[in-house]
């Protein structure tokens, strides 16, 4: 008498070997690394000399500034790209061949990049903060890195989603540039009502203007106020939706 025998894989394994593979190429990238600390310390560097900071509103505007445009570049351009790239190059349909859950494929990618962007984060405000003069307690630094994992939760939704309604890698890297240039012109002049009230209003409900609203009331310090609420939900509402997207329209292969 013969018994068949079905062999479960080991989810704990496979996740952890992913994780293992997804780091390794994550600390090889240097695309990720400029991307996620390149523009941001520019930004710090370039405004700590003379009034520069001051005319752009502040320290904490600028740090904000420097963050937010971190974490867009690394999960809108990066994180995008990599994934689309892959995706035409088969690696996810032979990954979702192995015995590894499919839906561990990309938590590991998801988590790497999370945590990628949180170490660039920690960078960037404890550099802003010498750099700029200023003294930063506990709480403010733990809200600050708080802010931007909402941020990069965000972000990185909006590129998932991307991924999943775009088959094309070359399409991908055109529409993310669009966005990128759409979201930061309307976070940053739209949220100054130099292009009236109606964009300022819009830009205070952009991922990119409500991102650098949370980060400056934390950097400075201030009381919670309406616009943070504003900024947090927000937030939240992107992540629902861009996540659902990227998730119900994802496609393992280009065709």
């Amino acid at each position: 008498m013969t018994e068949s025998l079905s062999t479960r894989p080991d989810v704990g394994l496979a996740l952890r070997s992913l994780l293992r593979a997804d780091a390794t190429v994550q600390l090889r990238s240097r695309v990720s690394t400029i991307l996620s600390l390149a523009l941001p310390l520019v930004i710090l560097i370039a405004t700590s000399f003379g009034k520069a900071g001051q005319r752009l509103g502040g320290a904490d505007l600028v740090i904000g500034l420097a963050l937010t445009l971190g974490l867009l570049t690394s999960c809108l351009l990066g994180y995008s790209f990599t994934l689309a790239h892959d995706r035409d190059a088969g690696v996810l349909q032979r990954l979702r061949v192995t015995p590894a859950p499919t839906w561990t494929i990309m938590t590991s990618r998801i988590s790497v990049q999370f945590v990628t962007n949180l170490v660039a984060s920690i960078v960037v405000v404890i550099v802003g903060a010498i750099l700029h003069g200023l003294s930063l307690d506990a709480a403010q630094y733990a809200l600050t890195i708080g802010v931007a994992a909402l941020g990069a939760a965000v972000f990185l939704a909006i590129g998932q989603a991307l991924v999943g309604l775009v088959p094309s890698t070359g399409a991908v890297t055109a529409i993310g540039r669009i966005l990128f240039i759409v979201l930061v012109l309307l976070g940053i002049f739209g949220g100054t009502g130099l292009l009236g009230d109606t964009l300022k209003t819009i830009a205070q409900w952009s991922p990119v203007g409500a991102l650098m609203t949370l980060f400056s009331s934390v950097v400075a310090g201030a009381a919670w106020s309406d616009q943070d609420t504003i900024g947090l939900l927000a937030c939240a509402a992107y992540i629902v939706v861009f996540t659902f997207i990227g998730i119900r329209w994802f496609r393992w292969d280009s065709r």
